[in-house]
Parts: C-alpha cells; sequence; structure tokens
C-alpha cells in the first residue's frame, strides 16, 4: 500500500514537472515571437500621405481611394480627378498598419497600398504594391515581417542589387513604395 502511494505520488509530479515544462517553452516562444514584431504604432498627428496611381496601361486619372485602418474602420477617402496624384489627410491616432484601396472608374481590379510606418508619407500605389500586399495577407498580414518577405519574393530585384552598395536611388521606392 505503502509503494502504491508513492507511485502515484511521483506519478503526479512527474506529470506537474513535464506541464510546467512545456507551459515554460510556450511563453518564452511566445515572447520571441512578439520580440519579432514591431510595436503597435499610431499617427501622433495628423498625416498627409501623397503619391501616384497607375495601373498595367499607365497613369490611374479617374478613381476612388479609401483607407482603412488595421480594424478594417474608413478613416479616411479621397477621389483622383483628371490627375495620376492623390493627396489624403490621416486622422491623428490612427493605428497602422492602414490599407489604401484604389477603385479606378471603370475597371473591376483593385490597387492596393499597405502603410506600416508612420515616418513615411509618400507612397505610389500601383499592381506591384498590390501583388506585395496581397502576398503579406496570404503570410498571416500585414506585419513588418510578413512585408518585407512579400516584397522580397515579390520583386524582382538582382540579388547583386539588393545591399546598399547596390541600390540606386530612393530608398523608399526600392520595393515598390510599400514602406
Amino acid at each position: 500500500m505503502h509503494t502504491y502511494n508513492n507511485n502515484k505520488m511521483i506519478i503526479r509530479l512527474l506529470t506537474l514537472s513535464i506541464a510546467s515544462t512545456v507551459l515554460v517553452a510556450c511563453e518564452d516562444q511566445k515572447q520571441h515571437k512578439n520580440s519579432l514584431s514591431a510595436p503597435v504604432q499610431t499617427y501622433q498627428q495628423i498625416k498627409v500621405l501623397k503619391g501616384s496611381v497607375t495601373d498595367e496601361n499607365g497613369s490611374v486619372i479617374d478613381a476612388k481611394i479609401k483607407v482603412e485602418d488595421s480594424a478594417g474602420k474608413m478613416v479616411a477617402q479621397t477621389q483622383l480627378e483628371n490627375s495620376k496624384n492623390y493627396k489624403v489627410e490621416i486622422p491623428q491616432g490612427t493605428t497602422l498598419p492602414i490599407v489604401l484601396t484604389v477603385s479606378p472608374k471603370g475597371s473591376e481590379e483593385q490597387l492596393i497600398a499597405v502603410i506600416i510606418s508612420p515616418s513615411v508619407s509618400s507612397y505610389d500605389i500601383s499592381p506591384l504594391t498590390t501583388k506585395i500586399a496581397k502576398r503579406a495577407k496570404a503570410l498571416g498580414g500585414y506585419t513588418y515581417a510578413n512585408m518585407v518577405m512579400a516584397a522580397d519574393s515579390t520583386v524582382g530585384v538582382p540579388d547583386a542589387n539588393k545591399t546598399s552598395t547596390g541600390f540606386r536611388g530612393d530608398p523608399t521606392k526600392q520595393y515598390g513604395g510599400w514602406h
């Protein structure tokens, strides 16, 4: 009888020990995963975003542009009228990422650009930014890591041109202006 109780106690201690190890490992993995993602960012003041819109045929000059926040709530909108250039005011406190969706008049296809950084204010919207956004969403959402992976796998930049010494031009447009 005494041996039976000792074995039962050893089994309980062993079970508790294994469960504790699993919980600690899961928590460590969660903390590591969180350290790889960027902190939540918001616009601290009103932000004016601007850029141009092009599709496969060239400049888009007649379209509606809507801006949605990370929760899918529309926070701003604007209209292109006889110009490929847009300008839209984003309210203070808007949480990133935000998604700019362009609906060209007479076209079923929408163009998308995702903004993940509050420091950049110029974003061109094109089929390339749309491909990057769709790829990032397929990777799990519009996080910084997913946007980088999506841009890297979508943009056909030669390996020799991916370093800072090989890139020539505006770094905000290196991957289609997504960041």
